[in-house]
């Protein structure tokens, strides 16, 4: 029903997802507003944004449809009172899957890697000149935003987290690795599994799927889907596969090279600018989605060479007295195990101070052991209390369950007191990095600007 609509208010507007919509409904030719609870985050260009939430905003804009983030609850005041003036409602997710559904849609789904992988496809369709249209949950330094509105292909980052991404049809589809997280949403490791099989069968009558062999998740997907329905793409390790990547060496100062095989053969070398095995696992979903359409191995290794990475995805945020700050927006324990590796790859030698934000109380209840065990890959580690995303706490869900499975190694904090701890814990030479999904980035920006 959103086709016959053309003015839309925005709930939300200010986060990653909400304002990469906004921005590509403006260009669909809707006439777009919004709102959000504090100053938006995210560029949202001329789109007008109101701070906070009211039913005046519904008097003043009159929009056909209400669109809300997954963050907005439906007592919001403005959804109640677009609900009592019959005010058309939709999800995020129903709005982007409108504008998906209706192109040749890439979309790239997976509990980890679906951001960097889709800014890597995105800019290799930009540069090799097919003007995509782009929709990414980061700022993307090398395409300029998190949202381009270009041509027929639309490539997006979809988001499994409360099964949305169910809605998406791609012609060709992509999942980076199928692990078990939000677990709020999903019961059961089972329970993962079957969605992202939904989402694999879910593709456009002749699509592809294009899946990472490396992940057990992944695997199960691969017996399960429909083996009749459209053609099934592998990437991994070795030349066993559709994709492979094998002779992996990391780069001096930083990135990693490795040569590409495609159906055996090999094709030649790729060297990376952004480091981590993910990464060498991300870029071939990349190289071949772009080879489907028409992009050539070697323009899509000249381009990914020049690729600098998403914002909060091993950024480097600046240097204060020898001191390197990183950020990282890894929350489940497969991405911190990555992360850290991946640190240590960049930076052998120097020690590593991690200050980490457990993110959601159920997250937290879930995988506290594993997170406690992957964050012991850093040497010196804080921890913050948890950034709830708006849960209500559970039992055992609190920072102190990731202590009790530390041995001793991780040290509490305060989110007041830790610029103190940071300061008189480190010293030139160290990587100071924050990591998790909330507001932890912050403590890294504070420490760049103290006097």
């Amino acid at each position: 029903m959103i086709k016959n609509i053309k003015r839309v208010h925005l709930l939300g507007l200010g986060g990653a997802g909400m304002s990469a919509l906004a921005k590509l409904l403006k260009a669909d030719g809707l006439d777009v507003t919004g709102c959000d609870i504090k100053t938006p985050y995210y560029d949202t260009g001329d789109i007008p944004c109101m701070i906070g939430h009211s039913p005046e905003h519904i008097d003043s804009f009159r929009p056909e449809a209400l669109i809300l983030s997954s963050a907005v609850r439906r007592d919001n005041p403005e959804v109640v009172y677009a609900q009592e003036h019959g005010i058309e409602i939709f999800s995020r997710a129903q709005a982007l899957s409108w504008l998906f559904n209706r192109s040749y849609g890439i979309g790239i789904a997976g509990a980890h890697g679906k951001t960097t992988t889709t800014s890597m496809t995105g800019l290799i369709f930009l540069k090799a000149g097919l003007n995509p249209t782009i929709y990414v949950g980061a700022n993307v330094p090398d395409i300029g935003s998190n949202a381009t509105a270009g041509g027929p292909h639309f490539i997006a980052e979809l988001d499994e987290s409360d099964g949305t991404f169910e809605l998406f049809h791609p012609d060709i589809a992509i999942i980076t690795n199928a692990d078990w997280d939000h677990v709020d949403h999903y019961a059961t490791r089972d329970d993962v599994i079957a969605a992202f099989t939904r989402y694999a069968d879910g593709r456009k009558d002749g699509g592809t799927l294009i899946m990472c062999a490396e992940d057990d998740g992944t695997s199960r997907v691969f017996k399960m889907c429909s083996k009749t329905h459209g053609k099934i793409v592998r990437y991994g390790w070795g030349k066993g596969f559709d994709w492979g990547a094998y002779d992996l060496q990391p780069n001096p100062g930083g990135g990693i090279s490795f040569t590409v095989s495609h159906d055996g053969f090999r094709l030649g070398r790729v060297s990376l600018t952004v480091s981590g095995e993910h990464n060498v696992l991300n870029s071939l979903a990349a190289i071949s989605a772009a080879e489907i359409c028409g992009v050539g191995f070697k323009d899509s290794a000249e381009i990914l060479h020049g690729f600098h990475g998403s914002e909060r995805r091993m950024q480097v945020k600046g240097e204060r007295d020898g001191v390197l700050v990183m950020d990282d927006y890894a929350h489940h324990p497969s991405e911190i195990r990555a992360t850290l590796r991946a640190v240590r790859s960049i930076y052998p030698g120097r020690r590593l101070v991690v200050i980490y934000q457990p993110h959601r109380f159920s997250r937290t209840a879930m995988f506290a052991g594993d997170i406690a065990e992957a964050l012991r890959l850093a040497d010196k580690i804080f921890l913050l209390p948890v950034y709830s995303a708006g849960e209500k706490a559970l039992e055992h869900s609190s920072s102190d369950e990731i202590i009790s499975h530390s041995k001793g190694s991780i040290q509490a904090v305060s989110f007041d007191d830790a610029p103190d701890s940071l300061k008189e814990t480190l010293t030139a030479g160290d990587i100071f990095l924050t990591m998790g999904a909330g507001d932890v980035y912050l403590l890294g920006e504070n420490f760049l600007n103290m006097n």
